[in-house]
């Protein structure tokens, strides 16, 4: 019990340099997180982030889209993180990591201007969803 409250401190730090921000279009609103993966009484609303100092006026729209889509990915690993289960808390934490690298993939198409970086996101888009897909499944399938 103390490792897993250990490793539920120190997720919660490292989520903690992330601003909480208004939700905007993101890999959240295209694919859901399983329901299966979230963990009953927990609050992640109560979990302290910040921006690391930095004020929310001095950020750039695409540092509040950044912010923004780290701030659903880490609440949704912490999640995964709480199950019970080494392989389910394996596979949801991977589902939010991926679901967190789409979000980043869609905000380099946004506001990048790179066309090379542009193609790798969305390569990193199309892989991801196909794993988020597989994952899902097994998910289903496994989670009682």
């Amino acid at each position: 019990m103390k490792t897993f409250t250990n490793l539920a401190l120190c997720a919660a730090a490292a989520a903690g340099s992330f601003a909480i921000l208004p939700s905007a279009t993101s890999a959240q609103s295209t694919m859901a997180y399983p329901e299966k993966c979230k963990s009953e009484g927990m609050d992640m609303s109560k979990m302290g982030m910040s921006s690391g100092g930095m004020q929310m006026g001095e950020m750039t729209d695409y540092q509040k889209a950044s912010m923004d889509g780290m701030k659903d990915m880490n609440m949704n690993m912490m999640q995964g993180m709480m199950k019970k289960d080494a392989d389910v808390s394996f596979v949801c934490g991977m589902i939010a990591h991926h679901m967190g690298a789409i979000s980043m993939s869609e905000v380099e198409l946004k506001y990048g201007d790179n066309e090379e970086a542009k193609q790798m996101a969305q390569k990193i888009i199309a892989a991801q969803k196909k794993e988020i897909e597989e994952m899902s499944k097994w998910v289903d399938k496994e989670v009682k």
